[in-house]
């Protein structure tokens, strides 16, 4: 008798470490938070809301692998009145960056390649790169001259390759990408990946390689990359590798129709900068996520919910592992949040290997620790996971252009003022 009880006992406890491994919801003082402090979050984003700069936000937060807050403020359609609901999937533009970054990282980690490794030993047509000289903006055309070494996997993750941005990039990039038809990653859904990175790769780079911090398709290029290496579609890897393992199970390029309804609707702004639905303009549909589509861009291309968006960060807060499933090793977890761009600048911050890496300054600007990586989406999203803390930040509302991004910063205030003390080191 005493032996069953034992084992039941040992059995229940085993159960309850196994429900703990996932993100579930907790008091925040069991976090070390205050729940009236948290308040502040509530009246913050509603009067953003009432005052008709954001339809409506998702705001999360996790501290020590525990849920402390996530609400759910606004509406997903202003017009239908139909209200905002913590489940909603909002497209995620740019932080689909870390998560082919961690692809990229995931295959390294299996001895595939080097990190300083040519690109063009994988993608043949990046052999001997040409740099940006004279650009003549009347009529596009431009000269080059030879680059003085090739581009490396590792400048692609960190952005200093020289490839600029189509749409968003420096006039010269927009103008040139624009006359050879290289996508932006955003509303192309029926493009060919391997067709347009082909295509950028045969165009000049925007400056020598490893000079500069260069915003720009770099992380498309490594989706392909990571097509060519794993032999599968970069949906079919991120799904099979990445989402099914971390339970991830709202991210996608293109939804399922069953899920359809939890997009939330795009806005904009009028004149007055107050929301305004998003036209369907210049052949961007507003709702291509909803599309079978087939192109993978691996720099802009998913859409998620706050929540699955959470777990993959926890992932990287717990050294590459989640819920038993390990992605990746905690020495590739320390190179990825690691400065990999010496003495060069993102603002004020460093830049690792597919994040934004906050320095002192950083901290000293902001209530960030030293060491929190992060970054966001063109859509009005933004992520941030700060290892000393052991804080996890995901705000998410749908906007383009957005004149109130000071929310993103005014939320990160918010967090940090309700943390009431330090946790207990592990």
């Amino acid at each position: 008798m005493k032996k069953r009880v034992l084992t039941i006992l040992i059995l229940l406890l085993w159960a309850g470490l196994a429900v703990a491994q996932v993100l579930q919801a907790a008091k925040p003082e069991s976090v070390k938070m205050s729940s009236e402090r948290l308040q502040h979050i509530d009246r913050t984003v509603q009067a953003y809301i009432d005052s008709s700069y954001i339809p409506g936000a998702v705001a999360l937060i996790v501290r020590d692998g525990k849920v402390a807050y996530h609400k759910a403020f606004g509406y997903a359609d202003v017009e239908a009145r139909k209200p905002l609901e913590r489940d909603a999937i909002f497209r995620i533009a740019s932080q689909t960056k870390a998560v082919t970054s961690i692809a990229v990282m995931m295959l390294y980690e299996e001895g595939r390649f080097l990190l300083d490794d040519p690109v063009s030993k994988y993608i043949p047509a990046f052999a001997k790169p040409q740099v940006l000289q004279q650009y003549n903006a009347q009529d596009t055309t431009y000269s080059t001259l030879p680059a003085k070494r090739e581009i490396t996997i590792r400048d692609l993750l960190t952005h200093t390759s020289g490839i600029g941005y189509a749409g968003i990039g420096t006039p010269e990039a927009k103008a040139i990408y624009a006359k050879h038809d290289i996508p932006s990653g955003i509303g192309t859904p029926n493009g060919d990946l391997g067709a347009a990175i082909n295509r950028l790769a045969a165009l000049p780079l925007m400056h020598q390689p490893g000079e500069r911090f260069t915003y720009g398709l770099n992380t498309d290029v490594l989706g392909y990359f990571v097509e060519v290496v794993s032999g599968m579609s970069l949906d079919a890897f991120f799904h099979k590798r990445i989402f099914e393992p971390l339970g991830m199970k709202d991210t996608y390029f293109y939804l399922p129709a069953a899920k359809h309804a939890r997009l939330t609707r795009l806005y904009t702004e009028n004149s007055n900068k107050k929301i305004l639905a998003f036209p369907n303009i210049g052949g961007l549909d507003p709702d291509f996520h909803k599309l079978a589509g087939t192109f993978y861009s691996g720099g802009a291309g998913l859409a998620s919910t706050a929540y699955d968006y959470a777990i993959f960060l926890q992932m990287l807060l717990n050294g590459g592992e989640y819920n038993g499933r390990r992605l990746l090793s905690p020495a590739a977890v320390r190179m990825i949040t690691t400065n990999q761009i010496g003495d060069l600048q993102v603002g004020v911050r460093k830049f690792g290997l597919g994040f934004a890496i906050a320095t002192e300054e950083e901290a000293a600007r902001i209530p960030y620790s030293v060491g929190t990586f992060d970054w966001g989406g063109a859509f009005a999203t933004t992520y941030w996971a700060d290892p000393q803390e052991r804080i996890i930040g995901v705000i998410m509302t749908q906007k383009y252009p957005n004149s109130y991004g000071d929310l993103n910063n005014k939320f990160k205030v918010l967090v940090y003022q309700a943390v009431t003390g330090a946790l207990k080191p592990k």
